[in-house]
């Protein structure tokens, strides 16, 4: 493969939410689904494409922690832009299937956001789990092509875009418990220039401490209180090292060419064994964070201008 023929990697296979992502962000070129995150983080490392898309945070399951370690990883890998998509689930079955639905397909976090819907309207149908919804729908809609007996479910549940895509036939549609379920897809590249300020910016950090020690979570919040920063998602994630050996991922409101931020990164920097920068972009809900009293770019600059005036007196 070369980059002309893959731009846009994927969480696939084709009819997931990612290919959705991909669509919603507006990316234009050849957007091919890969089997899991690594694979599609590891077609950006190695030159197969020029972009990756994959989930990292589920308003209802929480973070998608397989996104979070591979960011973690090296060699790193930048978020330049963010959407959020909306969770609709679909239940679907072959066209040719008029039978009663004894099981159905799916993956475990979208059978967690069907729970009660399925209690209500299938409570004697069994779940299989599959590795995505709609690799659920896929085995419905090409059974020969996958398995000498076909999918051991008679439905699947999976976006509705997976419906169209395999040929299947829709039986109830937004069947998720949650109708304000979102789920956010970032893109991934290589590093290079950094998107532009917009006011209403995110900044993903991964922070590796420097001992397993009482006040280190507080050092961290401290550079970050001080100066009115908003941290939005923080998580402790192993580092896969050694037993109880973890690190921290971060969101925070701003972007690394804010004055405060950027004060902010050199305070973490000098209390962390390592401060892993994951890039700055544009929030999806376009929210800018309400600032307090001395943090803005005019307070640094006017208090830089205060130091420089008093050192050039001694």
């Amino acid at each position: 493969m070369t980059v002309e023929s893959v731009t846009i990697a994927y969480l696939g296979p084709a009819g997931t939410f990612a290919e959705a992502a991909v669509t919603a962000m507006g990316l234009s070129g050849v957007a091919v689904p890969a089997a899991s995150v690594i694979a599609a983080l590891d077609d950006v490392r190695s030159g197969k494409a020029t972009a990756a898309v994959v989930p990292i945070e589920n308003s209802v399951e929480g973070s998608v922690s397989g996104t979070l370690d591979e960011l973690a990883a090296h060699p790193p890998l930048r978020i330049t832009a963010e959407v959020a998509v909306p969770v609709r689930f679909t239940l679907m079955r072959s066209k040719d299937f008029d039978g009663q639905i004894q099981a159905v397909g799916t993956h475990s976090h979208a059978a967690a956001q069907c729970r009660r819907w399925l209690h209500e309207n299938l409570p004697d149908a069994s779940v299989v789990f599959t590795g995505s919804t709609a690799g659920a729908a896929a085995l419905l809609g090409k059974p020969q092509d996958l398995t000498e007996t076909g999918p051991h479910f008679d439905a699947a549940i999976a976006p509705e875009l997976a419906a169209h895509r395999y040929g299947l036939a829709v039986v109830a549609d937004d069947i998720g418990d949650n109708r304000d379920a979102l789920t956010r897809f970032v893109r991934l590249e290589l590093p290079g220039p950094l998107p532009l300020p917009t006011g209403a910016d995110r900044t993903s950090l991964a922070l590796f401490m420097k001992a397993n020690r009482a006040g280190a979570l507080l050092e961290i919040l401290t550079e970050l209180a001080v100066r009115g920063i908003n941290m939005t998602r923080l998580e402790s994630r192993p580092t896969r090292h050694a037993l109880g050996d973890y690190c921290f991922s971060v969101d925070i409101d701003g972007h690394i060419n804010d004055a405060r931020v950027g004060e902010a990164l050199k305070g973490l920097r000098r209390a962390c064994a390592d401060v892993l920068f994951l890039g700055s972009y544009p929030k999806h809900d376009g929210n800018q964070p309400v600032l307090a009293e001395g943090v803005t770019d005019a307070d640094y600059a006017d208090a830089d201008a205060w130091l420089a005036t008093q050192r050039s007196n001694r």
